[in-house]
């Protein structure tokens, strides 16, 4: 436990995701960060290589959304959403709109803003239920997700959601069914960029409309490449094939990209990299850079316009939030866009990839490494698990590498990488070794 822990009161704050009593015994406490580096509460500097939580892509510590919201709060500080708006909404909306996914031709430039991942896909699946009613489709009501697919911890993410750990406890949507999982080691080990196998995967939502009939089904949502599950890679022609079954049968096609969005694959969003448009895309984390916790739909025109029907005086869509467009997380996603142009930081990851990809791929042959994935700047190092004790060897790495002074990111036997876009070469190096020491040490 670090001197500065040992004398503050650990008890009352519960957290989430966490093993709390085993936190609390020995805590890892992080006082600051700037650029590349988090620094913890004995001074120790500890490389970032999970940008916090998949989402500070412009690194630590900026100045430019730190006086945006600054400047913000002492304007505006707080606008109801509900019935009128503020300039920074509108214009946050229209700025996102001119980096839309799929460009200007995908139309998906109609923005709906929440405060989270989690409440960008409750948002998304209700709004794809609303357009089926809408459009006098109302027995369109059964949700289609993926096995291991994470779509936050709303009660519509997690139905549609496939890890079982999130499922369990609690009472989930009727009529949510899944797709199987992309991941086939039998066949795609150590792939270098996209699996070559699996695309016939895609076919499982052929299989759901036989067995439920396309009448049912509002929308299929999926992650363009599953993050939080341990980096998941679509196999070659998946997500196109996918689009194809869904459109054939009137089925909205989501996306969520709440990681993969704002230049993490060395595009703007994943719908750039694979030239898949869906109907409705979801966002978060790198949205402000992870300064003020806010979310966001890409809605396509189609979508939206079906919904603006009716007297133009009712409400069309009964849903939102008190912190929907909240002034201060516009002013940082405003912030934040600028420092993506001016920094090249929605295509950087391109330039990056090769080198990042040769740096982890080196880490075959490392004890128990069984597997490595990377696209763009993400990185996903499967290991074998101990046996009968599996999480414990991905577990033992992430707290050798907090030591070491590296941040990593950890689902169960598998090593996640998605540093901050700002990174050098030297950063990279700097990974590579330290995970390679952990092995071996932890082996």
């Amino acid at each position: 436990m670090s001197a500065a822990a040992n004398t503050q009161n650990l008890d009352h704050y519960w957290m989430p995701f966490t093993a709390n009593r085993q936190f609390k015994k020995a805590p890892r406490i992080l006082e600051s960060a700037q650029g590349m580096y988090y620094r913890d509460a004995d001074g120790n500097q500890i490389l970032d290589g999970a940008a916090g939580l998949w989402c500070v892509n412009a690194g630590h510590g900026r100045p430019e959304i730190t006086q945006a919201v600054a400047r913000q709060l002492e304007r505006l500080d707080y606008s109801p959403a509900f019935q009128m708006g503020h300039t920074g909404a509108f214009e946050f909306a229209e700025r996102l709109a001119a980096i839309a996914p799929g460009g200007a031709k995908a139309q998906l430039d109609r923005l709906f803003f929440t405060n989270s991942g989690s409440e960008a896909v409750d948002t998304a699946l209700k709004i794809a239920l609303a357009y089926q009613r809408a459009i006098g489709q109302g027995t369109r009501t059964r949700l289609i997700g993926r096995e291991r697919g994470y779509h936050g911890v709303g009660f519509g993410g997690i139905s549609v959601g496939g890890l079982v750990n999130n499922r369990r406890m609690f009472p989930l949507l009727p009529g949510a069914e899944h797709l199987r999982h992309t991941h086939d080691p039998s066949r795609n080990l150590f792939s270098h960029g996209l699996p070559e196998h699996g695309a016939e995967l895609a076919d499982d939502l052929e299989r759901l409309v036989a067995l439920h009939g396309a009448e049912t089904i509002a929308a299929v949502i999926v992650e363009p490449v599953a993050g939080s599950t341990g980096v998941l890679l679509p196999p070659k022609g998946y997500l196109e094939r996918l689009q194809t079954i869904a459109k054939k049968h009137g089925i909205l096609l989501i996306f969520d990209e709440v990681i993969t969005g704002f230049g993490r694959l060395g595009t703007p969003f994943a719908v750039d990299y694979f030239g898949v448009v869906p109907d409705l895309v979801t966002a978060a984390k790198g949205l402000t850079n992870g300064a003020i916790p806010m979310g966001a739909v890409f809605v396509s025109r189609a979508v939206h316009d079906a919904l603006m029907q009716g007297p133009p005086d009712q409400i069309e869509f009964f849903h939102g939030y008190t912190y929907s467009g909240h002034p201060a997380a516009c002013a940082a996603g405003l912030a934040t866009l600028d420092i993506y142009k001016q920094e090249n930081l929605l295509t950087r990851g391109a330039k990056l990839a090769p080198e990042w990809e040769a740096l982890m791929h080196g880490l075959k042959g490392q004890p128990h490494v069984a597997d490595v994935r990377t696209l763009g700047l993400v990185a996903g190092i499967e290991l074998s698990p101990r046996p009968g004790a599996p999480g414990a060897r991905g577990y033992e790495t992430y707290l050798k590498c907090f030591h070491d002074g590296l941040l990593i990111r950890v689902t169960g036997d598998i090593i996640a990488l998605s540093p901050p876009l700002i990174l050098e070469k030297d950063h990279m190096e700097i990974m590579a070794a330290k995970l390679a020491n952990a092995f071996r040490q932890i082996a």
